[in-house]
């Protein structure tokens, strides 16, 4: 088996862990009411998109979840060891969310920001339509 194969078949093996399919159905369940959500892969792992715009996914760890954001540094300040980047999302608008670690209200509020920050004003129409405000 070579690098790529082993490296993919290791995330799908973390897919399967308990832990990583709580995350998983509690993203789901968190954002199963935003409409034009689609889940696809995104580098091998579940990526949560608004429409054609990624604004969540899980890390290959299973236990990391990157999420579209334009205040990292507020949430970076209030808990660093939550929040935090790597040097590879210095230059794009994403921060890690450490699974383990973040409230369930903190987490759902991040994901629906996030959600707004990538869908269209339809959508956004859509979801305010449903009788849902813009939580920010």
């Amino acid at each position: 088996m070579n690098n790529r194969h082993q490296w993919r078949h290791n995330v799908s093996l973390k897919l399967q862990e308990i832990e990583t399919v709580v995350y998983l159905e509690f993203v789901r369940k968190t954002i199963q009411h935003l409409p034009g959500v689609i889940e696809r892969p995104s580098y091998s792992t579940p990526g949560f998109f608004a429409g054609k715009k990624l604004f969540a996914r899980l890390k290959e760890d299973g236990e990391t979840l990157v999420v579209q954001t334009y205040e990292r540094e507020k949430w970076m300040e209030a808990d660093p060891l939550t929040f935090f980047i790597t040097d590879h999302y210095l230059n794009y608008d994403y921060m890690l969310v450490a699974l383990k670690t973040v409230s369930p209200d903190d987490l759902a509020k991040l994901l629906v920001i996030a959600w707004c920050n990538r869908a269209t004003n339809k959508l956004i129409k859509e979801y305010e339509d449903q009788g849902y405000t813009k939580p920010f």
